[in-house]
């Protein structure tokens, strides 16, 4: 069921984007032209506009969480965490949309699923002027905008345009992991990290699918389970223009075309067609293991071993032979299965 498509008749003022709604409107004045945040936060810099914004900020550095969830007993430093954690228990899902009658665990779903009924797209990039319904694809764009990389790693020679990312980068080097999971003795080396792994305790899965319902502990999950409902293969090889579900896929598809390996490695001598390859093998010798397993816990070292993984448990054969139509879960079982008919 569609809106009725109106005129957009909401115009800011302070760039050329409209909006169907003033709510619309309303929403892309805070997020794109904030006013300035004047109230620092002295540990990490952050700035806020409000006094009370900085002192809930504040609970994460000391690592207060006075608010506990009374089913499973875990804390959180923010009232909202926790409200939005409880939903996960009692399944939830108090947010309604009124043209197609879904329903979400979050205000902030509805309202990137609204824009899907009223087209509205209110993250504008200063630089180019595209504009896109949500926030994750506004970021993802602007950082192609921000392709200057002035920070150096001295041991690998990768680059980053921040230093706070080559600081993080350079524990893969140094080995140093700072971030402990309190249920068991397992460290990470970021903290991202550390809370995907958390969920593995847990039980969350704050991400769901709005087609079926199934939920999901990692973002990245779900979009590869959402691509088995669109069957979109958005990544396109260069040289042939073969098209996969997924990049890990893609990225092994693509080795079939680089024929020269200049990245070495310097503990086993194994060569690479890329850094990034050379970077997922260095994996082999750190030990680390940073893909798990959301149904069984299985550590694995690299994504597109997890993918491999998790098809084991959902039944997906996206490999077809085009031969006889048989399917299967890995790469490696159609090419046998492919040798038996020549």
């Amino acid at each position: 069921m569609q809106v009725d498509i109106q005129e957009k008749k909401y115009s800011c003022e302070l760039c050329t984007s409209v909006f169907f709604h003033k709510s619309s409107l309303t929403n892309h004045k805070k997020q794109i032209h904030a006013e300035e945040k004047r109230i620092p936060c002295e540990v990490c810099g952050a700035t806020f506009s409000k006094e009370y914004s900085l002192k809930r900020h504040a609970l994460i550095h000391r690592g207060e969480k006075p608010f506990r969830c009374e089913i499973c007993a875990l804390t959180f430093s923010q009232e909202y965490n926790l409200k939005r954690h409880v939903r996960l228990h009692t399944g939830e899902k108090a947010f309604t949309c009124d043209v197609c009658g879904r329903s979400f665990f979050e205000k902030t779903q509805l309202t990137v699923h609204m824009r899907t009924h009223t087209g509205d797209k209110p993250f504008t990039c200063k630089v180019c002027s595209s504009v896109f319904s949500d926030k994750p694809s506004y970021n993802k764009h602007t950082r192609v905008h921000a392709e200057e990389k002035l920070f150096h790693c001295e041991v690998c020679r990768s680059s980053f345009p921040r230093n706070s990312k080559l600081k993080v980068h350079m524990r893969i080097h140094t080995g140093e992991k700072p971030f402990r999971c309190e249920f068991c003795t397992d460290a990470f080396s970021q903290e991202a990290h550390l809370k995907r792994h958390t969920r593995i305790h847990t039980g969350e899965k704050p991400f769901s699918c709005e087609t079926c319902g199934s939920s999901f502990s990692e973002k990245s999950i779900l979009r590869i389970h959402i691509r088995t409902h669109t069957q979109e293969k958005p990544f396109s090889c260069q040289v042939c223009g073969s098209a996969f579900s997924d990049n890990s896929n893609l990225k092994k598809h693509a080795r079939t075309h680089a024929v020269e390996k200049s990245f070495e490695c310097q503990v086993c001598q194994s060569a690479f067609a890329s850094n990034s390859d050379l970077k997922v093998h260095m994996l082999i010798h750190t030990g680390d293991k940073l893909f798990y397993c959301e149904v069984c816990a299985y550590p694995f070292s690299t994504e597109s071993q997890l993918e491999q993984h998790i098809r084991t448990h959902t039944g997906e054969k996206p490999f077809q032979c085009e031969i006889c139509g048989s399917a299967f879960s890995r790469n490696s079982q159609l090419k046998r299965h492919f040798n038996r008919h020549k």
